[in-house]
């Protein structure tokens, strides 16, 4: 049996298709450096050098998105985008672990 389609990702203008792809990057990297869970030191530093490239390519997707006239984000079909993108799973590893799980 196929797994079950996803959703469509809603119509988002390029700039804010850059906005989603840069945030899940920086939530992935930052994720890995979380002091909260498992892992090297070693992996967490190049995580964290990664991530200041990361941040300077979102700034640059913000500031875009202000230069072209797109002064507000729209939680609700910025939200859709980042679920059909697995948003939800790869943000959960930079909040704390429940007590005991690491």
């Amino acid at each position: 049996m196929p797994p079950p389609e996803l959703p469509p990702l809603p119509a988002l203008t390029r700039a804010e298709g850059e906005l989603i792809d840069r945030y899940l990057e920086a939530a992935d990297l930052l994720g890995r450096i979380n002091p909260a869970r498992p892992g090297d030191t070693y992996s967490g530093l190049r995580a964290a050098q990664a991530l200041v490239r990361k941040a300077a390519e979102l700034r640059d997707a913000l500031a875009l998105m202000h230069r072209r006239g797109e002064t507000e984000l729209h939680g609700d079909t910025l939200a859709r985008a980042l679920r059909v993108l697995d948003g939800e799973r790869r943000t959960a590893r930079v909040v704390l672990p429940p007590d005991g799980v690491g």
